[in-house]
């Protein structure tokens, strides 16, 4: 896909050419087509650090079997959240640069890379590269820590420069699952919906295998940390909200609870009207607008529930912006 650096760079306009920052977000198949969708699920099941496998036990499986009917599920899937701006995360990343963009006017240029698909991390740093750009803010959208979203993302990010000969100075943004900044844009989401309507309140964060965190990946512990922090920050008691993981992949064990056990133990409660956020997503995407909104909703009524409200993410709201503004403004000081 070709992209083009916005006329922020265009001579005499008084922006800092040598200053970007740089959001980046897992990604998405370019069009609503299968073998689209066949070459994103490809690059991103070939990331050693998302299927942690050795190779040759991986591969026959991921295009033998893994591909072929993954595909067309994941196809029919995106088909079902596509709209006439593309692909959810992708239009709204690209809301989200063009909004931080605005707030930090000439502080520097604002850019987005996916790490599977495009924008594509080479296509991105070159032109910067090739702008004059000598120092970059790198902020991946993942709030909570892990090896299978940051630690690649950082990977890649190296791997990319080393290969385009670029050494710009730069600063890397690992995580912030508990930023006050973070946490109240969440709070006000969860308020401007449940006004006059307070309900139990599901915070679904995407699963990671239980291996992952075995082998010491934060992730669990920094979701967990963010959960508590949002339900201290909106005053709920304990019996108020509950946590759990969604989006399991393969036969091994995932951290717990799952999202579907967690719905129809809530049901058991006589739980019947339910909110669910997740606060893990920066952009509304595949996961929450099928997954959630589509499938776990369906299955919370099938269960007995009466009233499903899905909280959508953060996306462009005010809030967010800020947050990110305060996330990568004390590196932009810095210069």
């Amino acid at each position: 896909m070709p992209i083009k650096l916005a006329a922020f760079f265009a001579p005499g306009n008084g922006m800092p050419a040598n200053t970007a920052v740089l959001l980046t977000n897992l990604g998405t198949p370019d069009r609503l087509e299968r073998e689209s969708v066949r070459r994103f699920l490809r690059e991103f099941l070939s990331d050693p650090l998302v299927v942690r496998l050795p190779r040759l036990l991986w591969y026959p499986i991921l295009y033998g079997i893994i591909l072929p009917i993954r595909s067309g599920r994941t196809l029919e899937a995106y088909g079902r959240v596509w709209s006439d701006d593309g692909s959810p995360i992708l239009a709204i990343s690209q809301r989200q640069r063009a909004a931080l963009q605005k707030h930090l006017a000439e502080e520097a240029h604002v850019e987005l890379a996916m790490r599977y698909g495009n924008p594509s991390y080479p296509s991105v740093l070159r032109l910067l590269r090739d702008a004059g750009v000598r120092r970059i803010v790198v902020l991946p959208l993942y709030p909570q820590y892990s090896v299978t979203t940051t630690a690649t993302s950082y990977k890649h990010l190296m791997r990319t420069l080393q290969e385009l000969e670029y050494s710009p100075e730069l600063e890397f943004i690992g995580y912030y699952p508990d930023h006050p900044a973070y946490i109240a844009a969440l709070a006000d989401s969860v308020r401007k919906r449940q006004i006059e309507d307070p309900r139990h309140l599901l915070m679904s964060f995407h699963g990671l295998p239980q291996a992952n965190v075995d082998r010491g990946d934060p992730y669990q512990q920094q979701c967990e940390r963010t959960a508590r922090l949002l339900a201290a920050e909106l005053g709920l008691a304990d019996s108020d909200w509950s946590i759990s993981y969604q989006s399991r992949f393969g036969k091994q064990t995932w951290i717990q609870p799952y999202t579907s056990d967690a719905l129809r133990d809530l049901v058991g409660r006589g739980i019947r009207r339910l909110d669910v956020i997740c606060p893990g997503f920066s952009a509304d995407c595949l996961e929450t607008l099928d997954e959630i909104e589509v499938e776990y909703r369906d299955e919370f009524i099938e269960l007995g529930g009466e009233d499903f409200r899905y909280i959508p993410a953060l996306n462009t709201d005010a809030a967010h912006i800020e947050m990110m503004a305060q996330l990568v403004q004390p590196h932009l000081e810095a210069t």
